[in-house]
């Protein structure tokens, strides 16, 4: 039987907003796509099957969790990891990269890669783009991400130079050690800061190594939003045409609108189970700040307008009660709630640019944004 090859096709432009399909054997991604974040196996708070029910068609996995606990070998032996969490659609993971540079004391660069203390237990690990590359096949992931240094903005122009240009290297070794895996991805990752011209090395140095999509990586980093907003403005448009292009580790919705406006296909984020961990709901009219006493008798919902589980059976007041009496379900509805938003302004940009109208959806977004009832997070 031959296998379903990796394809992505556009559908629809609007200015630089695009709407198409990725299509992996384990089914199609519909973009612009959020991708919610399942860092250990798990989106916290949410079955799988309720995280698909919010509209989301594929997860991001994190490899520097993964290999860690429970490792790799073991989600390997018993099925790889969508077997493992119940979870039947595409699945993204990162390289590891990003966290094991974020160690900062307890990792050591080399050419050949990084040796780092887990933070666990302190056990000593080796991370290289050819690991990285077995530790993803061993999970059994669609789309692979290149391994690479992400440095932390703001950096001088050389620091983010180097780095660069050290990422093209693993990017190429990444390549070499992938292989050819008909039905699976792998993704370069663009680097070079908020530098415009090493953004464009960095994309002509992808595009001539080949990969089935492209991501865009250190931002989001601690640039700010103008700053971020000012490298997509060019960045999306160094890379090719007729691939996927994936804005890593974005954002809220604004940052999210921003950046499908820009040209951008695919972004991850934890701040909607996050948020819904610590009582923050984000709606069309703002964060609501659910902890707040204004709401112990509030017997509305979240959001009139919303049809998630969260606003269609309960109202704020018991929202706020069990947020404040610490019980489970609080995370568990807040975040569901929140998916679902986030789902829904990816529908609604879907559906905007397909129609031509995504100028007037993005002005009604931020009307709704800057409606009343609004609570600073």
């Amino acid at each position: 039987m031959t296998t379903k090859r990796f394809s992505f096709s556009l559908n629809a432009t609007d200015g630089k907003a695009r709407t198409g399909v990725i299509s992996t054997p384990r089914g199609d991604i519909r973009t612009p796509a959020f991708m919610p974040v399942g860092t250990a196996g798990t989106v916290k708070g949410m079955l799988p099957e309720n995280v698909a029910a919010t509209g989301a068609d594929i997860l991001l996995g994190n490899t520097y969790h993964l290999m860690l606990r429970p490792t790799a070998e073991r989600i390997d032996r018993l099925g790889g990891l969508h077997k493992f969490m119940n979870w039947d659609k595409p699945i993204l993971t990162d390289s590891g990269g990003f966290q094991v540079m974020s160690l900062a004391d307890l990792r050591k660069m080399t050419e050949k890669g990084v040796t780092f203390k887990s933070h666990i237990d302190g056990s000593k690990h080796e991370l290289t783009p050819e690991r990285s590359m077995e530790i993803q096949r061993l999970l059994g992931s669609d789309i692979v991400m290149c391994f690479d240094e992400c440095p932390a903005l703001p950096a001088d122009r050389a620091r983010i130079a180097e780095s660069m240009a050290l990422s093209m290297r693993w990017a190429q070794r990444s390549r070499d050690a992938f292989g050819d895996r008909p039905g699976h991805a792998l993704f370069g990752i663009q680097q070079g800061g908020l530098e415009q011209d090493l953004r464009e090395q960095s994309a002509k140095a992808l595009t001539e190594i080949g990969f089935e999509g492209y991501a865009i990586g250190g931002l989001a980093v601690g640039e700010g939003q103008a700053a971020m907003f000012s490298a997509l403005d060019y960045a999306p448009d160094q890379l090719p045409v007729d691939k996927p292009r994936y804005l890593m580790g974005v954002g809220k919705p604004d940052d999210i609108v921003g950046a499908v406006k820009r040209g951008i296909d695919m972004m991850d984020c934890v701040l909607p189970s996050r948020s819904g961990r610590t009582g923050q709901a984000w709606t069309r009219r703002g964060v609501v700040n659910i902890k707040n006493a204004r709401h112990a008798d509030d017997p509305r919902p979240l959001d009139e307008h919303c049809t998630c589980p969260a606003c269609q059976g309960y109202s704020r007041a018991y929202l706020h009660h069990v947020y404040r009496s610490q019980e489970m379900i609080s995370g568990m509805l807040l975040t569901w709630h929140n998916l679902h938003y986030f789902q829904e302004i990816m529908q609604g940009m879907r559906d905007a640019i397909t129609a031509g109208q995504f100028a007037a959806w993005e002005a009604a977004f931020h009307a709704g944004c800057a409606q009343g009832d609004i609570e600073i997070l």
